[in-house]
């Protein structure tokens, strides 16, 4: 039996699907990627890092703040 010729999925589910295929290559490449890269790099970007490597990146309450900057409410007014 000859198909009916109508095309039975939209141009709106074909282009969601390719986005689809598209951002999981991507992520697969990015996880790649990682694996490859070495571990002791300390140039590595903070997406890559662990979580307590994380927390030691971050400036904790014994550091201290900027210097210089003047938090007080301007005088006058």
């Amino acid at each position: 039996m000859a198909s009916s010729g109508k095309k039975k999925t939209t141009m709106a589910k074909l282009m969601r699907e390719s986005r689809l295929r598209e951002r999981r290559l991507d992520k697969q490449a990015r996880k790649d990627a990682r694996k490859q890269a070495p571990a002791d790099d300390p140039e590595r970007p903070a997406e890559t890092l662990s979580g307590d490597e994380l927390e030691a990146a971050w400036p904790g309450p014994a550091q201290p703040a900027l210097a210089g900057v003047d938090h007080a409410a301007p005088e006058g007014g």
